[in-house]
């Protein structure tokens, strides 16, 4: 079986890419993050993916696009309206993309590390990726990894992988500095 798995970043892969490994998957991965800002932080991500694709020979598809625009114009409306609103437009992005890339690659199914983390939203990209599934008719490989986060995080310090603080979009930074006692989210008044 052959499985196209995105990779969100370096760090969350490497307990998914073992896993899957070891149950005899055949793993290519996909590159596809256009959520990750600021400039800096996207590529200290994609080169700790490359460290990864080096050090375990894993074959990795880069779709390598600096995407603020087009990630702020997905999300940028959503704010705080909904639960999860800007994630699941975020999810869908990627999931789609991933999809449609397995698809074309003849992959037998196509699945994702962002099920590793305990701190995205595993419901929400459980919903997307079944929505991708149906539109573009290739099955999507649900593994709950998050019972090895701590294992994982072991295996990325050992490796020496960058070690990001926050999920990758600009206001999930933003929400990890104001949750420090940061700037208010409040506008001043000039």
């Amino acid at each position: 079986m052959k499985i196209l798995l995105h990779v969100c970043c370096a760090n969350c892969a490497v307990y998914p890419m073992r896993k899957l490994g070891e149950s005899g998957v055949e793993v290519k991965a996909l590159w596809y993050n256009p959520n990750i800002h600021p400039a800096q932080e996207y590529l200290k991500r994609l080169e700790a993916v490359r460290e990864l694709e080096r050090l375990w020979k894993v074959e990795i598809a880069y779709q390598d696009h600096y995407g603020l625009v087009d990630f702020l114009a997905l999300t940028a409306g959503e704010g705080e309206r909904a639960e999860g609103a800007r994630c699941r437009r975020c999810y869908r992005m990627r999931l789609y993309e991933t999809a449609e890339t397995a698809k074309k690659m003849k992959a037998d199914a196509f699945t994702t590390t962002l099920l590793f983390s305990p701190y995205q939203k595993f419901d929400i990209i459980t919903a997307e990726a079944a929505a991708a599934e149906s539109l573009f008719k290739i099955p999507f490989h649900l593994e709950d990894w998050r019972e090895g986060f701590r294992e994982g995080q072991r295996l990325s310090r050992e490796l020496g992988f960058y070690r990001q603080r926050y999920c990758g979009c600009i206001f999930s930074e933003m929400e990890r500095f104001i949750k420090k006692g940061g700037p208010s989210k409040e506008p001043r008044a000039l």
